[in-house]
């Protein structure tokens, strides 16, 4: 009976190993894909979609979202597994307690039986009437300060999350904000860009009217008979010299319009 007993025990183990060793397995291929994904987007809002999505079908979560904060110490909604139309949505950190506390902290908040936490008190009702279970919020940190939070939840019917899920979640954070900083770069090279072309055209419409004023002018100025009666007491060569400077000042301005 003995013996029977530690066969038991040794399959129990056995088998929780190689339910931990798959789980380990789809984090790496999560990981992967959610790399392969973000890599061919430079978007933020797609990013983020992209990653909440990704998390949520690994986890077959109840609830998968991104939040980042905002002016004034708002926090905002900008990706939603199960709603992928939320995209910029003010919420009450009144109302979520455990994410008011990684935005606060700047740390992991892990809540492996959120009815029994005391810290969810407040809100016991409502995590009842959604059946909820397991909730981990995982602060997005960049150069030390936290820019947004990604937020998982599952219900009670689903497996519990695990100290490896804890620390898979870290590693996507980590991923997001090195995502989202780059994508900001590319915004801002992008704006950088249209500000100088802007520039360039500005500059260009003010070289256009200046030529149509001085053209203007010379036009007006020529047509009186004791101007044009004027130029015929020039001597030749002061003729030619400015007809010289004129040929020079059009060169230098046909090279300057070419950039």
């Amino acid at each position: 009976m003995k013996e029977s007993d530690g066969r038991d025990d040794e399959i129990t183990r056995l088998r929780a190993r190689v339910a931990e060793l798959q789980r380990e397995r789809d984090h790496l291929v999560a990981v992967v894909d959610i790399l392969q994904e973000i890599s061919s987007s430079l978007h933020f809002v797609d990013i983020l979609q992209t990653i909440a999505r990704k998390l949520g079908d690994a986890f077959g979560l109840d609830r998968c979202a991104i939040f980042l904060s905002g002016e004034h110490n708002e926090v905002r909604l900008v990706a939603s597994y199960e709603d992928p139309t939320i995209r910029n949505l003010v919420v009450d950190l009144d109302r979520y307690p455990e994410l008011k506390r990684a935005f606060d902290s700047g740390e992991t908040v892990f809540i492996p039986d959120a009815i029994s936490d005391p810290s969810l008190r407040s809100i016991k009702a409502a995590l009842d009437t959604r059946n909820v279970r397991s909730i981990i919020v995982v602060p997005i940190q960049w150069q030390g300060t936290v820019i947004g939070a990604i937020f998982l939840r599952t219900d009670r019917d689903a497996q519990p999350f695990s100290d490896a899920d804890v620390r898979f979640c870290q590693v996507v954070a980590s991923l997001t904000a090195k995502a989202l900083r780059n994508a900001h770069r590319f915004e801002a090279l992008m704006r950088g860009q249209q500000d100088a072309s802007q520039d360039q055209h500005r500059s260009d419409l003010q070289r256009v009217a200046l030529i149509a004023f001085i053209r203007r002018l010379l036009q007006r100025y020529t047509k009186s008979d004791d101007h044009v009666w004027a130029e015929t007491l020039l001597p030749k060569a002061s003729d030619e010299e400015l007809e010289r400077l004129v040929t020079v000042a059009m060169q230098v301005i046909d090279e300057e319009s070419k950039g």
